[in-house]
This record gives C-alpha cells, sequence and structure tokens, in this order.
C-alpha cells in the first residue's frame, strides 16, 4: 500500500503543509548540529530517496542530509518512527514526502519510486538480521527457522532490487549533470557478506548477493551516468545490533559512519568500505579452508546459536 506525504518546514502531523520554524527544542539542536556539517562536494543531491528511513543508519542519513531546498522521500514500516524522523528532517527545512510499506512489496516500491519524477541521490538502507537458535533436542544442531529465512532474505536482498531497479531506470532518462552523472544508488551490504558466517547464514548470504550485484552492474551502470556503490562495513551502533549478547568488534558510531559513506558516495566510491581492517580480515578468513574457518567462528561469542535477538518477521 503507498501512501505519501507532503510536508515542509516545521510541525508534523502527517499529510499538511504548516508555516515554518515552528521548532522543538530537540530540533533546534538538530539544526545547530546541521549548520556545523561539512557540505558535500561535486554532488547534486536536491532529490534523495532513502528506505529504512525510521530506524538506525537510514534515520541518520536523512537527518544529515535535511536543509533547506531538498526533498526528501522516505520509506519504512513503523509509522510512529517514520513521522519523528520527518519531524527531525522538516524542522531542518527540507520538503519531505513519507511511503508506509514494505521494500519486499516490488510494485508498491516501483510506483514510489516512479511517482517522484527523478531522483538525485537512493540509499537502500532497509534490512533486517537474525542468527541461529539453540537444538531443539539434546542431539540436535543449531538452525535457522525458515521464515527467518525467507525474511530476510525478502528484506535484505529482494528490498534491494525492488529499490535499485526501478531507480535505475527512472535515472536513465535524467539527463547528465555537470558531473557527467544522472544519479547515485547505494546499497548497504555488511562484512558478514564477505563470510560464510554459520551463526547468521541467510544475513551472510543475502548482504553476499547485494555487494556483488552492486559491484557486478556497477561498471556498466557508471558509464551511463549512474554511480552504483555498496557500503560493507561492520556493526554499527543501531537498534538492530543492540541486543545482541557477544563483544562486537569495531562497533562504529551511526553518525561517523554516515559521514563516511557520503563522503565515498561524493567521490564515486563504487564499494565503501569501513573499518578496513575488519573487512581486510575476513576477506582472509573466507581464503581458508572451510573445516579451520567454522572451528574459528564456532568458537566465537557471535557465533554462538541464541546469541542475537529473534527479529520481527511481520
Amino acid at each position: 500500500m503507498l501512501t505519501l506525504c507532503v510536508v515542509r518546514h516545521a510541525a508534523f502531523p502527517a499529510c499538511s503543509i504548516y508555516p515554518s520554524c515552528a521548532f522543538m527544542p530537540e530540533a533546534a539542536m538538530l539544526c545547530h548540529n546541521h549548520h556545523k556539517q561539512r557540505p558535500i562536494c561535486n554532488m547534486k543531491h536536491d532529490t534523495v530517496l532513502i528506505t529504512g528511513a525510521s530506524s538506525g543508519l537510514g534515520q541518520t542519513l536523512a537527518q544529515t542530509l535535511a536543509r533547506p531546498g531538498r526533498t526528501l522521500y522516505l520509506g519504512g514500516r513503523n509509522v510512529q518512527r517514520l513521522e519523528e524522523t520527518a519531524k527531525a528532517c522538516i524542522s531542518r527545512g527540507a520538503a519531505v514526502h513519507l511511503h508506509l510499506g514494505d521494500v519486499a512489496d516490488r510494485t508498491a516500491m516501483e510506483a514510489w519510486i516512479r511517482s517522484t519524477n527523478g531522483l538525485d541521490l537512493v540509499l537502500a538502507c532497509a534490512g533486517i538480521t537474525g542468527g541461529t537458535r539453540k537444538p531443539q533436542t539434546p542431539d540436535g544442531a543449531p538452525y535457522e527457522p525458515a521464515a527467518q529465512i525467507y525474511r530476510i532474505f525478502e528484506t535484505d536482498m529482494m528490498g534491494v532490487l525492488n529499490t535499485v531497479l526501478p531507480a535505475l531506470d527512472v535515472m536513465q532518462h535524467q539527463p547528465r549533470g555537470t558531473d557527467g552523472m544522472r544519479g547515485r544508488i547505494c546499497a548497504i551490504s555488511s562484512v558478514a557478506g564477505v563470510v560464510s558466517y554459520p551463526g547468521t547464514p541467510s544475513y551472510s548470504a543475502a548482504k553476499a548477493a547485494v555487494d556483488r550485484f552492486i559491484v557486478a552492474t556497477g561498471g556498466d551502470a557508471k558509464k551511463a551516468g549512474i554511480l552504483l556503490s555498496s557500503v560493507v562495513c561492520g556493526f554499527l551502533d543501531t537498534p538492530m545490533v543492540a541486543k545482541n549478547a557477544f563483544p562486537m568488534p569495531g562497533l562504529t558510531d551511526v553518525n561517523s559512519a554516515c559521514r563516511r559513506i557520503l563522503r565515498g558516495l561524493s567521490r564515486n566510491e563504487r564499494r565503501i568500505t569501513f573499518p578496513l581492517w575488519l573487512v581486510a580480515g575476513s576477506r582472509f578468513m573466507d581464503l581458508l579452508p572451510i573445516r579451520l574457518a567454522e572451528f574459528y567462528y564456532n568458537n566465537q561469542p557471535s557465533g554462538a546459536a541464541g546469541s542475537m535477538p529473534e527479529p520481527d518477521l511481520s
């Protein structure tokens, strides 16, 4: 189901237009922080579409990019959190259009993206994660429920395709800018996609597919004036990992991650990687014999069955 709302410059309720500068105290602080940010050079991003904008990285990117003269198309499934994101963006002067829906809904996603009539930047941030469960019997083994496997692939892989493919088609009909680019599309992969991690089988596989597709398609897309960029990152301090019952090496502040991603996009990087040491180490691990790598992984806290909270599969 497609729901669009247009709001500008002030207090919310959805589907309304209000005068500017009716800031709440927290919105004023966001505005203050915005003015301290350095501009992103040589990258046109007057119209930006973000999935997963109701939480985590997508929410932070939306708030960072919000400013007068910019139009944000924000998608998410949680209406309350999506409206909170909109409030923060509106307080910074951006025009906001909201889409309440699931990235797994191919028809609705295509209709939403085509309704924008042109996009400079697309950020595919929607995603879920989940790990294996503890054995159900004394002689059983850790397992991942089928419903979780299907849902992770539907969201993390098909959801990216449902975002990227319509956006590619929209951008191909746009004129090139002064930098020769028609637009930029960024999809969030993960360091988990670099390895065959037994603790998160479907998440690792889905993120691997995202990275390989974006990078493999990116060469031809670049010739057409469209940047495809994959973000291969480690743990980010977002609600998605907040309840993980294990240490998370290389945990990155979401604001730092946001700055790194936008800097990479402004430089036309086709793969944005951080923290580099974690990704490099993971690539090395994937070169080891499977039995040796599995022995190491299975003795890590993050590989223990039941160490991750069960995701919302609705």
